[in-house]
């Protein structure tokens, strides 16, 4: 089993001829995935690593059964795109780029819930299942099929999280990376629920940071209904309050979302908390 991907899921990618989704869509098809189709308007008729172009996701969705899309689109035209792919019925969308003004990240996610869909980012690496798919920018590299479950607001950090699990012989059922926007899709609780249900997930490594109060929301979920043993991590030790560290997300206002605040929270709620991510190998050989 995985969490929302496997080798089955169809994929499309919207905006699959500017340069980064065609790089990416090239390193996807070489790790295995499935992308059917992309999307860019005004260049129907085109084909990119041997994937058909359309117009639009309605004229593909003609020719091609699909299940998700991967959003390379510019940040100006992203909610259109994004609001495209949910109204034509994709159930999973994964949007990796950046710089989306946040009312239109908030149109986005409203619609997803509306519709069931489960939104991926904005600003994010994506979602890997190790050896079977990968809807992202994710390095294939350093991920290895297994069952500890990863999910993470930092790329980078999930990465070297990720490397070091790996490197030491220990794999990954899936990992996804929310976003490190103010508004994103899914949240860590509901990543944790999905987990949860996975049967090939034996645990779990979440990695936090800053700003905003989704890591608290995960404590109470964990205390509350999670089974499952969680290893966290929580960037930001020695942010200064105000300032914006990195990700739009990742400031503290008001005595918010400090680390502290999210660290006695998770403690609390019965994690295993490490201070930097070289722990994680001898945690985790402890924890699952």
């Amino acid at each position: 089993m995985a969490i929302l991907a496997d080798e089955g899921t169809k994929v499309i990618i919207q905006g699959i001829t500017g340069r980064v989704g065609s790089a990416q869509a090239k390193l996807m098809l070489d790790y295995g995935t499935r992308i059917v189709a992309g999307v860019t308007p005004g260049r129907g008729g085109q084909e990119v690593h041997g994937v058909p172009v359309y117009d639009s996701v309605e004229e593909a969705l003609k020719e091609h059964e699909a299940d998700a899309s991967v959003v390379f689109v510019p940040a100006p035209a992203a909610k259109d795109s994004v609001f495209e792919a949910i109204e034509c019925g994709l159930r999973l969308i994964v949007v990796v780029t950046e710089r989306i003004p946040i009312h239109d990240a908030m149109r986005m996610k409203a619609l997803a819930d509306a519709k069931g869909a489960v939104l991926i980012g904005p600003n994010t690496p994506g979602i890997i299942t190790p050896g079977r798919t990968k809807l992202g920018i994710m390095p294939g590299n350093l991920y290895k099929r297994g069952n500890i479950g990863i999910v993470a607001r930092s790329a980078t950090l999930a990465y070297e999280i990720a490397a070091n699990l790996t490197e030491a012989g220990m794999g990954q059922s899936t990992c996804l990376g929310i976003g490190g926007d103010r508004v994103t899709g899914i949240t860590f609780v509901d990543a944790l629920k999905l987990f949860q249900e996975d049967g090939e997930t034996k645990g779990v490594v979440l990695v936090g940071e800053i700003g905003r109060r989704i890591e608290e929301e995960a404590a109470d979920y964990i205390r509350e209904s999670f089974d499952k043993p969680v290893l966290a991590f929580i960037a930001g030790r020695g942010a200064v309050p105000g300032k914006r560290m990195g990700h739009a997300g990742a400031i503290i206002e008001g005595g918010r979302g400090t680390a502290e605040s999210k660290i006695d929270a998770l403690k609390r709620a019965g994690a295993t908390v490490i201070e930097r991510p070289s722990e994680v190998v001898e945690a985790a050989r402890e924890l699952f």
